[in-house]
Parts: C-alpha cells; sequence; structure tokens
C-alpha cells in the first residue's frame, strides 16, 4: 500500500485512523514555546534600559547646571532636555519586563522561589542606600542626621540614593504579579500574602503610631501605582508574542518613537518636567520601542558578551550616581554652544556607563552580586 495515503476514519468515531492498522492517529499539534528559553532579546532590551537611565541622570545634570532656565544656558538647557526626552521608556520597560518575567518568562515554582527574588533585589538595595548615605555624610552633604535618613530609607528612598525610589515599586509589583501566579498554580503563599499586606497598610500604620507617639513618620515608599500594573501586564503580553514584528512593522515603529519623544521633550519643556510615566507620550514611546526590539534576532557571536552586560545592568543603575554627582556635574559646562554642549553630553554618557559597568563586572568577578546587584 502507499505510505502517503491519507488516513480513514472509523464509523464509530469519527476518529482519523491509519489504513493498515485502523488505529487512531493523532491530530497534529502547534509546536510548543520552548520551555525556559533564554531569551537575547531581553537582556538586550535590560541592556538598553539600563544606559537609557544613565542617559536620563546625565541629561538632568545638564539641566539642574542651567537651574531648569533656558535663559541661563539655551544649549546645555537643550541638550540636557533632548538626551533626557529619549530616556523616558526606561522605568516603564523596566515595568514591562518584570510583568514579563513573573508571568510568562519565569514564573516562580513556590513561595521559596520568589522570596530569593525579593532578596536579590531587596538586598542590594539596602546595601547601596547605605553606601550612598555613607559617601554623603563623609563629603558632609547629608540635610538630615545619619540615623534620622537611615530609618527614612527603610520606608522609602532617600537624597542622594534618589535613583533607588524604583525598586520600592519594583518589588512590590512582582510580589503581587508573583502571588496571583502562585494561588493559579493551587498553592497556598501566606508569607507573600502577609507581606503585601503590610505593604498596602503601612501608611496606615505608621499613622496610627505616630498619633500615638507624637514620632514624625517618614514617607512610605513602598508600593505601585495603576501605571505601573498596566506596564506589566501589558509588557508580559507583548513580549509573550511568539513571531514578533517584520522587518517592515519594526520600521513602523521608528516614526511613532520619533512622534512621542517629541512630544515628551515638549511636554518637558513647555509644561510641566518631569512628564509622568503614565503620560500617553511615554507610553507610546515604551511599547513602540518594545514593539521594535522584541524577538529580534541578536546574532550568536554577540550572545555570550550580551548576557555578560545585562548580567551587569542592575549593578550599573545602583552605582552609577555617584560617577554622575562627582565627576559629570563638577566637569558640566553651562555656557558651551551647541556643538559643545552635545559632544559633552555624549561624551560625559560614554563615560559614566564605562566606568558603572566596568566595576560592576569587577565586582561580578569577585562574586559580590548577591550584595551589590
Amino acid at each position: 500500500m502507499p505510505t502517503n495515503s491519507a488516513p480513514l476514519a472509523t464509523p464509530e468515531t469519527g476518529a482519523p485512523t491509519d489504513k493498515d492498522t485502523l488505529t487512531p492517529v493523532p491530530e497534529p499539534r502547534a509546536a510548543a514555546a520552548p520551555v525556559n528559553e533564554h531569551r537575547f532579546d531581553i537582556d538586550l532590551m535590560r541592556l538598553i534600559c539600563s544606559c537609557a537611565v544613565i542617559l536620563g541622570h546625565v541629561a538632568g545634570a545638564f539641566i539642574l547646571a542651567v537651574d531648569r532656565e533656558e535663559e541661563n544656558g539655551p544649549s546645555a538647557y537643550w541638550a540636557g532636555h533632548i538626551a533626557d526626552g529619549l530616556n523616558q521608556f526606561a522605568v516603564p520597560m523596566f515595568f514591562a519586563m518584570a510583568g514579563w518575567a513573573v508571568l510568562m518568562g519565569a514564573p516562580p515554582r513556590d513561595s521559596a522561589r520568589m522570596w530569593q527574588r525579593i532578596i536579590r533585589n531587596g538586598l542590594p538595595l539596602y546595601v547601596w542606600t547605605a553606601a550612598y548615605l555613607a559617601w554623603a555624610w563623609l563629603r558632609d552633604t547629608n540635610d538630615q542626621p545619619m540615623t534620622e535618613l537611615g530609618v527614612d530609607a527603610i520606608f522609602g528612598s532617600v537624597r542622594p540614593a534618589y535613583h533607588l525610589w524604583f525598586l520600592y515599586a519594583y518589588i512590590p509589583i512582582i510580589m503581587a504579579l508573583a502571588f496571583i501566579v502562585l494561588i493559579r498554580s493551587g498553592q497556598r503563599p501566606w508569607g507573600l500574602g502577609a507581606a503585601l499586606l503590610v505593604v498596602a497598610t503601612l501608611p496606615h500604620i505608621l499613622a496610627t503610631v505616630s498619633e500615638f507617639t507624637d514620632w514624625s513618620a517618614p514617607t512610605v515608599g513602598w508600593g505601585f501605582g495603576t501605571y505601573s500594573v498596566v506596564y506589566a501586564v501589558i509588557g508580559a503580553m507583548l513580549f509573550a508574542l511568539p513571531g514578533g514584528l517584520s522587518r517592515r512593522g519594526r520600521w513602523l515603529m521608528v516614526p511613532l518613537m520619533v512622534v512621542s519623544g517629541i512630544g515628551v521633550v515638549y511636554w518637558d519643556t513647555q509644561v510641566h518636567y518631569v512628564i509622568p510615566n503614565a503620560h500617553p507620550f511615554v507610553a507610546i514611546l515604551t511599547f513602540s520601542l518594545l514593539m521594535l526590539v522584541s524577538r529580534v534576532r541578536v546574532p550568536e557571536r554577540w550572545r555570550p558578551r550580551l548576557t555578560k552586560l545585562a548580567g551587569a545592568a542592575m549593578g550599573a543603575y545602583m552605582v552609577h550616581v555617584f560617577f554622575v554627582e562627582e565627576l559629570v556635574k563638577r566637569w558640566v559646562d553651562a555656557d558651551g554652544g551647541p556643538l559643545v554642549s552635545g559632544v559633552m553630553l555624549l561624551a560625559m554618557f560614554a563615560m559614566t556607563a564605562v566606568l558603572s559597568y566596568g566595576v560592576s563586572l569587577l565586582w561580578g568577578k569577585l562574586g559580590l552580586r548577591r550584595w551589590l546587584g
């Protein structure tokens, strides 16, 4: 009998069968997505977002150098605002990647695994907060006593560790998403639920304590807003799309990014600085970049180096403010022309990024990633 003939169906069941044996033939299935697939495009996005944060803080130094006023140095003012407008996708994109990791990419198997993730983010948060406070104490630039700032830092970010505010929102949102994932898988993560309850009620707990003790309670930074949840869940959905855009579709994202970036700069300079993360201009910029990069093929020869740099991204994020405060802010020239301001900004960004990634890679080799990120 020809082996390529079509299967018949049995009269009883109607299921397809082999002509010779009359045994059921399984229905064809779509190819399953690889389990624990390593997403090099996500590595690339982490690197892009980390560098964007560094660019934003370097740009902020230019804006502060002219006291946020154009007449104090128009070239530095516009160089700073244009560069700052280019980085506004970074924080929303970090939420998007967090959503993808918890919901799609690497969902926690149990509460213990989730607590490991929480510690992996929380321990460097407090180590670096202590480092920044000690650094400011040595320079005599703290605006409050160290003890007060240390207590305040338990509940929210403090200067000079101002950039760490993000982790006070990032950690609760991955906790909440993981809690839902674990509940859906049939588990009962009581400890995680109790921690979320504390986060939700912490402002009112402190207010109650203050009422009875006259203690001036610190501002609570733990928690997340609606916008961060939306970025996380939509980002998870878009990152999980199996095919990504075609080459033509990716190019269509570029004009959307340009238009939304112009909108961000307009808002920052003409309406209010800084534009909210929940603004439509920021959302369009974020999701356009996401679709541009998602599922892009990274050449194999670049993958080891990219993964290594992506692993150092959190550490670079943690340390870069040292270099912004000690180097960039000292060297900004508010009186330079357009060419001088543009070249200086790019040079200072490159310097800060190289130094930040350099020291992060160094302590990674020394086995300090757990403590320093």
